[in-house]
């Protein structure tokens, strides 16, 4: 009993240290003494064993990961903090069912003791689980581990397949420093030399063609989320985003967040006419949130409109259904619908959310025009699904936008958590970011993801940067993330076929 409750609080801790290689922390070595503690513990586990030890490294990982999201359930959905508590642990141990099943297939059938099983078989499955967990009911690809290398030396391998090619690449790490304690050959660190080399080659590389600078304003209008969605504060909210953006008129774009305008865009007609309007007038274009009532569909749409000076012999201008928008794609659940909302709404506050009602733009869009430079939209929760993205961006793309609302999760770890994944969006698809939000954090990055400029949290502000367009195409933008399932599959079958012709608690093969 002592025993088995001591290797549960080992998984747990060893899920636990990897949350720490995210951001804010960054300490991006710590995924490696993570992973290889969880190979310790499956490394003579039965299948029973192995399945139970997996889902208490997940835990450990997903209950600490994401508890940043009690926030949106205490303070603003009115849910007492013990019970978000095990609505969170709900959730966690869903997540968790996914390594959960990974770490018993392994266990079940690769049980030979044969460095196949870890160099092969094992990172192939963690990949599959990782999948799964970011698609099944819609998905959720949080805390996928290729996230903490935005800094890191494998950084490189996200142009070539995609975030998911660093997760491959850190379980093949891991395994290869596991192999070597195991065998005490020293061979086996050639993989992630290897690995390293091609990823520092590749950030060698210039995907993408460069044009001239682009001057940009990023308005961080700072509006408390319990002021949001009140209709005595639209005004006071609307001046305010126009004083801060009146000094920056000489910017080519001015950029305000999600929601930024708080109100139905039928209503803002004149208001968004004149607007368009004064921003010709200085030679500016003007993107922004706002929120849209299809009078004919009967359906709310989460909105980002471009205004002012859109295209460059300024002939275009606005009006109520014009094209020049982006239509949310991947809605939030609770947050921006809620499945079976007939039966949930009733149930408490949290599940009748402001704006919790929208449906779905269409999945592939055109680019926001702004200046003649096209820009591939996502809006807050969407930027977490890279296939998405990369389906929207072009190869005339200018740059990724993304505008956020992130003042439901406080001074929490989300916001860093969720801007770390926008920084590997630019650096999968080599078009700098632009990120716009309400409360922070606003950033623009180069097109390695590396930050330019960004304004602190909790401040109202303006981020003046200058950054140039990119266009060209990365081969993860041009085929995705096909090869690196073929990749997958490719690994789970020669561990397959090897299965035979190991023996049995062999390393060395």
């Amino acid at each position: 009993m002592k025993s088995r409750l001591l290797i549960t609080v080992c998984a747990l801790s060893c899920g636990a240290l990897s949350v720490l290689a995210f951001a804010p922390f960054g300490y991006w070595p710590l995924v490696l003494p993570s992973l290889l503690g969880l190979y310790a513990l499956l490394d003579k586990a039965s299948p029973k064993q192995a399945a139970w030890r997996g889902f208490g490294y997940a835990m450990g990982m997903f209950l600490p990961g994401l508890w940043w999201i009690h926030v949106s359930m205490t303070y603003f959905g009115g849910i007492p903090l013990p019970v978000a508590f095990v609505l969170l642990a709900c959730l966690s141990a869903y997540l968790a069912l996914y390594p959960m099943l990974a770490c018993w297939v392994f266990a079940r059938f690769f049980r030979e003791r044969h460095w196949s099983r870890w160099l092969l078989a094992f990172p192939a499955l963690w990949l599959v689980a990782d999948w799964l967990r970011g698609s099944v009911m819609t998905g959720f690809p949080w805390l996928w581990f290729g996230y903490t290398q935005i800094d890191g030396p494998l950084k490189g391998l996200a142009p070539l397949l995609g975030v998911q090619a660093i997760t491959l690449a850190l379980l093949l790490t891991a395994s290869s420093l596991w192999l070597v304690w195991q065998s005490r050959r020293l061979i086996w660190l050639a993989l992630p030399t290897a690995l390293i080399a091609v990823a520092m080659l590749s950030m060698q590389h210039s995907w993408v063609s460069r044009g001239e600078p682009v001057k940009v304003a990023l308005v961080q209008g700072n509006i408390e989320q319990s002021l949001k969605w009140d209709p005595e504060a639209l005004v006071p909210t609307v001046r305010k985003y126009q004083d801060l953006s009146r000094a920056n008129q000489d910017a080519d774009i001015i950029i305000w967040p999600e929601s930024a305008i708080p109100a139905l865009e039928k209503e803002m007609v004149p208001y968004l006419e004149n607007l368009d309007k004064a921003m010709k007038v200085n030679d500016t274009a003007l993107i922004s949130g706002i929120i849209n009532f299809d009078m004919d569909e009967r359906r709310f749409y989460n909105v980002v409109l471009g205004m002012g000076l859109t295209d460059l012999d300024g002939k275009q201008s606005y009006h109520y259904q014009q094209a020049n928008r982006y239509n949310k794609v991947h809605l939030l659940p609770i947050g921006e619908y809620v499945p079976l909302g007939d039966l949930l709404r009733p149930i408490a506050p949290f599940f009748n959310l402001p704006m919790s009602d929208f449906s779905e733009g269409a999945p592939v869009q055109e680019n926001l025009l702004a200046k003649g430079l096209r820009l591939a939209t996502a809006i807050c929760y969407e930027i977490i699904f890279p296939e998405e993205v990369r389906r929207n961006v072009q190869a005339d793309t200018d740059f990724l936008l993304t505008v956020s609302n992130d003042a439901w999760f406080g001074k929490s770890i989300g916001p860093w958590q969720h801007m770390e994944i926008a920084r590997m969006r630019s650096l999968e698809l080599a078009r700098p970011l632009l990120r716009g939000t309400n409360t922070g954090i606003t950033v623009a990055t180069e097109v390695d993801g590396h930050i330019i400029g960004q304004l602190p949290q909790f401040e109202d502000g303006v981020l003046r940067v200058e950054v140039r367009p990119a266009r060209g195409m990365t081969p993860y933008q041009r085929v995705g993330s096909w090869p690196l399932y073929g990749l997958t599959a490719a690994l789970l079958l020669l561990a397959l076929w090897l299965r035979p012709r190991a023996h049995p608690w062999s390393e060395r093969g």
